[in-house]
């Protein structure tokens, strides 16, 4: 089942989007996603900080 989120305050970061939405239960939740083709990273983390962390360091694996 997929999560249907609307996402605010997203901001880029190299290819990682960062958005930050509500999970089902009403908690605020922090994505990064990477966008290159055939990646596939993608993390929820609790502060935007960390998400952000996780933006700025990752390397996608197919180059």
């Amino acid at each position: 089942m997929s999560a249907n989120r609307n996402f605010r305050n997203v901001v880029r970061i190299g290819p990682v989007q960062v958005g930050t939405a509500y999970d089902h239960r009403g908690r605020e939740k922090h994505t990064a996603a990477c966008t290159a083709p055939r990646c596939g990273f993608s993390a929820d983390y609790d502060s935007r900080a960390a998400a952000e962390l996780a933006a700025r360091t990752h390397r996608c694996p197919v180059r």
